[in-house]
């Protein structure tokens, strides 16, 4: 029987009580199926309901076959090492005892003498050089990462579900995700936000308020198709207004008329022509026919609203975020960096970055490039003051902003109005709501705890309390911008990227967020 995952009649709440899921039906195959949606859609959390970590409220989830989950985070303590990743200590010790000779023929019994073999096998098949006894600590999160793909190959599972499999890997680390993927031929479901990865898929499944919608092809045929959509919700909104004007216009006609009516009937039996008895029969008739006209008339008008409110929503639904950056005044001839022979890291002995120079001038665009490990954040905290170097000179020359991808200058204790305030104190509170507005954070949203907030949702707010004070920084400084941000998001801050006119120095794997930057030059560190 062919494997298969099946959700019938999900429905899932926050603690809360809020619903993220009512009624969800997905049926999964054979097949690579990517998930995207905005972040807080539930995409991690659906994840979750399929591989049995977290239980649905009603409905049911239906497996054929097995199946192996990668999640974003991979939690060890502070003496495991990849073997315990794999899940296969106890088993590489067993080997161990009996090359030892200290193994009883029940344990030679048990014995698998081709896992050493295998797992070499697929530590390289994942781009890792290291060995099953290797600490985890040592580990960059992009090596870690690619050893948590490494445990999923070994399983050999009818299902992959992998939870951004790419977001601490570098450029190799996504090549080797990409082919591993690109290879697989059971089922496989992926939570992403990495165009390059959801290319390779054989479906995309959307998740937003109005649920799930599975689209067939690729990432790029998924594009077209949205962007289809939007034209279509544009003109049944166009349409919408037109008929709820219509709607307005027609009630307010035969108001008019009614008034002109009742004027005419009060004329009438102030002069006294006709007998009593038939003017109070009239005037009951054109009460009794006003009344009905007004009742469908108001019918017509709510029925009008409601196919207006919902045109609307679907067009925020599917509206790309925006994002917009004030200018930043930087002129084309002023440095904005410089860096003299700068060596540094956190090891004195073995410093990561050797004798750099750098300089930046005007609104270039320049990206941090190198493996994972090469000292790329280390530079950024050498060039913002946080790491001193052990020789050489830097300027910073202009204001900056820097958003790691953590996005550390927010307190998570402050909501957004006040984080925005505390880094902007020359600002009020209309500047701030204005600000955090632009950014997609707008009337209430403006009063959310910054700890509550999603990856995706904490970096529009880093930006908007970095980027929307007066005057805005003339040199952006971004590590690995889109990791934790969804499909829109990322769109909206290229969008907003493209029209910001201040210098930016980027650290990022994404290949095709670097398309869209179109850098001036690029830096190689880590050589």
């Amino acid at each position: 029987m062919p494997a298969f995952i099946s959700l019938s009649g999900l429905f899932w709440s926050t603690p809360d009580g809020t619903p993220l899921f009512t009624d969800l039906n997905l049926t999964f195959g054979p097949e690579r199926t990517g998930i995207i949606g905005r972040n807080g859609a539930g995409k991690s959390t659906l994840l979750r309901l399929i591989s049995g970590e977290m239980r649905q409220t009603s409905g049911q989830v239906q497996l054929s076959g097995t199946m192996a989950i990668m999640r974003q985070d991979v939690m060890e303590h502070p003496d495991d090492t990849i073997a315990d990743l794999l899940g296969l200590r106890a088993a590489l010790g067993l080997l161990d005892r009996a090359e030892a000779g200290l193994a009883d023929a029940d344990d030679l019994a048990d014995a698998d003498w081709t896992l050493p073999a295998r797992i070499e096998a697929a530590l390289l098949r994942c781009g890792l050089s290291a060995g099953p006894q290797t600490p985890l600590m040592t580990l960059s999160g992009g090596q870690r990462s690619r050893a948590a793909l490494a445990a999923l190959i070994l399983a050999e599972p009818d299902f992959l579900l992998l939870d951004e499999p790419t977001n601490n890997l570098d450029r190799d680390g996504r090549r080797a995700v990409i082919d591993l993927i690109r290879g697989w031929t059971g089922g496989a479901i992926i939570v992403s936000h990495d165009r390059e990865l959801l290319d390779e898929m054989d479906a995309i499944v959307e998740l937003t308020s109005l649920g799930a919608a599975r689209y067939g092809g690729n990432y790029s045929a998924f594009r077209q198709r949205k962007a289809m959509e939007l034209d279509a919700a544009a003109r049944d909104l166009t349409h919408a207004e037109k008929a709820r004007s219509n709607a307005i216009r027609q009630a307010q006609q035969a108001s008019e008329r009614k008034a002109r009516k009742d004027s005419a009937g009060h004329r009438a039996r102030a002069k006294g022509d006709q007998p009593k008895i038939l003017m109070d029969a009239a005037k009951e008739r054109a009460e009794a026919s006003g009344g009905a006209g007004a009742r469908l008339r108001d019918a017509r008008r709510e029925a009008a609203d409601e196919t207006l409110s919902a045109a609307r929503e679907k067009i925020e639904i599917l509206q790309p975020l925006r994002m917009d950056i004030p200018s930043s005044g930087l002129t084309s001839g002023k440095t904005v960096l410089r860096l003299d022979d700068v060596t540094g890291g956190y090891d004195r002995d073995r410093p990561v970055i050797r004798d750099l120079s750098l300089t930046v001038t005007g609104p270039e665009r320049v990206v941090i490039a190198g493996s994972n490990g090469s000292g790329k954040t280390t530079l950024l905290k050498i060039i913002t003051g946080q790491i001193v170097p052990q020789h050489g000179q830097v300027d910073l020359m202009v204001p900056f902003a820097l958003l790691d991808q953590h996005v550390g200058l927010l307190d998570p204790a402050r909501t957004l109005r006040d984080n925005f305030l505390h880094l902007n104190p020359v600002t009020d509170t209309h500047m701030a709501h204005a600000a955090l507005a632009r950014f997609g954070f707008r009337a209430a949203d403006a009063l959310r705890y910054a700890g509550e907030l999603s990856g995706g949702e904490r970096l529009r707010a880093g930006l908007a309390c970095a980027l929307g004070g007066m005057p805005p920084p003339m040199l952006l400084i971004l590590d690995e911008p889109t990791n934790h941000l969804d499909l829109n998001g990322i769109a909206a801050l290229e969008a907003a990227l493209a029209g910001y006119d201040g210098a930016v120095l980027v650290i990022s794997h994404d290949t095709a967020f670097l398309e869209t930057l179109a850098p001036d030059r690029e830096v190689l560190v880590g050589r």
